[in-house]
């Protein structure tokens, strides 16, 4: 385990927290193939997922352990309430990692006491050292979390800290659980933790936060400087309501202004060495990846990895940036693997050439799925006459990263225009095999596809989110679709992209309903089983 203290370990749970994004649900495969790319991050730590929530989260942290949990790869963590069950289920399911880390948490503060765990603090104190025994009974890595750590009294905090640490936990995570805390505040609880633990030296401090007051950030930053070690944060900073704080805005920051930070981990302040063991360069396909998988859109003024992140619109800063880039930027896009938006490949462009593209942008792709990218790669070469390496993305994530066609899109068809009425005529083939045809009207050609689509499929749904956005520049440009749906509270995400909208809209509705009617197939067949 690393226990250096002048360096800052990078613990990702995208994979766990960031799945509790509302709409961002992922099947096993997907958050194998998010596991593969955080590997190549570099990030330390992968918080799988919970093992005892579900069998799929079961399964998903498994499959994670065994696939990425190798001798060279990051540890792979799963979370476990302070019950006994639970801690059990995570170590069963850590089993095939070569390094692994079970994470077990208990609430601190009085109102979650009072209102949720229904505890005394007394209770608490006997809870958590005989929970984290038991976490140390199946790995050696154990990690304690003292849930709502931020509102918690900071003399109970640092009792449980000590119990824990005294236990065998090897890492001890403050959350700010409700996004409540501003940077000072962090800042002196961090250093309160340092000052007033007696054990804390035999611990690494982790924070974890999220974004409620948009100071999770600055909450970590002020964290680093009072002696927190480890970050607990997601790719885009997605997460529960307003999300955690996010791993490239940390990153950047330590990379960045790292002669600042130097002094704070017992460094000279010219030193060059990075901060973290991240591999920068992997940053913007990593994003784009969660991105796309998770359905959950990055806005365009999002730091670091944002389509306005690099770009300027101001002659005053043109005028500098051509100069001298230095003038408006602090950081060269390049450095986050945003590479230049150039011509890459041609319609002339055979197999091999495209399999090494891929191998370049970081896809690795099974021959099936080769095959199937490939096909619709020379279906856009014949209408787009400038292929980058964008659209590569955009070809593959919507070829290969989609749910199970239980529903498939065979026509659609539209006639539409400002003294028209907006007709839609589209032909979908059932899981059962039939083709039905329909068609509807509507405000818009969109409007208008997406009611022939319900007229056919015949799935209840509420859409809560239409997003189009253009992948490159130019009137060809292929445009990605993200669709959000709702039913009983429940979120279901779809993704597609085509040079034609209106196709790229009725792909994107369809795998937001194949979602929706795979949840409900199998929530069916549940009942089916305790029913019978």
């Amino acid at each position: 385990m690393e226990t250096s203290q002048d360096r800052i370990i990078i613990f990702d749970t995208t994979l766990r927290d960031g799945e509790q994004a509302p709409g961002a649900t992922l099947n096993v495969e997907e958050k194998l193939k998010i596991a593969r790319a955080l590997a190549r991050l570099g990030v330390d730590i992968i918080e799988a997922g919970f093992p005892y929530a579900s069998p799929g989260d079961f399964q998903a942290v498994q499959q994670v352990a065994s696939v990425v949990g190798t001798e060279e790869g990051p540890t792979i963590c799963g979370l476990a309430r302070a019950i006994q069950k639970d801690i059990k289920t995570a170590a069963e399911a850590l089993k095939p990692a070569a390094k692994k880390r079970i994470h077990t948490f208990l609430a601190t503060s009085d109102i979650h006491l009072q209102y949720k765990l229904k505890k005394t603090r007394q209770e608490v104190l006997s809870i958590v050292p005989e929970m984290v025994a038991y976490a140390k009974s199946f790995v050696d890595d154990v990690e304690f979390s003292p849930e709502d750590a931020g509102r918690s009294d900071p003399e109970f905090l640092y009792q449980v800290l000590e119990a824990a640490i005294a236990s065998g936990a090897t890492t001890v995570n403050i959350p700010d659980t409700v996004g409540y805390t501003t940077p000072s505040e962090f800042g002196a609880l961090i250093k309160g933790i340092k000052d007033n633990v007696p054990n804390i030296a035999q611990a690494i401090i982790s924070v974890h936060g999220h974004d409620d007051l948009g100071l999770a950030v600055a909450n970590f930053l002020e964290a680093v400087k009072n002696g927190a070690r480890q970050l607990e944060c997601t790719i885009n900073g997605i997460g529960e309501r307003a999300g955690n704080a996010a791993l490239e805005e940390l990153v950047m920051a330590l990379h960045v202004r790292r002669q600042y930070f130097n002094p704070f981990l017992g460094r000279p302040p010219e030193s060059v060495e990075p901060l973290t063991n991240i591999d920068i360069k992997q940053i913007y396909k990593t994003s784009r990846l969660v991105s796309n998988l998770t359905g959950m859109i990055v806005q365009p003024n999002k730091a670091i990895v944002g389509a306005n992140a690099f770009a300027h619109e101001s002659g005053i800063h043109q005028d500098g940036v051509l100069k001298n880039r230095l003038t408006y930027e602090i950081m060269d896009a390049q450095s986050i693997g945003l590479t230049e938006n150039q011509i890459v490949l041609g319609k002339l462009s055979g197999r091999n050439a495209f399999r090494n593209r891929l191998k370049e942008l970081g896809f690795e792709l099974s021959d099936t799925e080769l095959n199937k990218a490939f096909i619709r790669f020379k279906d856009v070469a014949d209408k787009k006459k400038e292929i980058t390496d964008w659209d590569i993305e955009a070809i593959v994530n919507d070829e290969i990263r989609q749910p199970p066609e239980l529903f498939r899109l065979e026509l659609v068809q539209v006639s539409c225009g400002d003294t028209s009425c907006p007709t839609a005529t589209v032909t979908v083939r059932t899981p059962e095999g039939k083709e039905l045809t329909d068609a509807a009207i509507g405000t818009g050609p969109v409007d208008a596809v997406y009611k022939a689509i319900n007229r056919v499929v015949n799935v209840p749904n509420e859409l809560i989110e239409f997003s189009v956005q253009s992948v490159t520049a130019g009137i060809d440009a292929i445009g990605e679709v993200t669709i959000r749906l709702c039913y009983e509270n429940q979120v279901y995400s779809g993704h597609a992209a085509n040079t034609d909208i209106i196709v790229a809209s009725a792909r994107a509705y369809l795998k937001a309903l194949n979602r929706l009617y795979s949840a409900l197939q199998t929530a069916n067949t549940k009942e089916t089983v305790v029913n019978s």
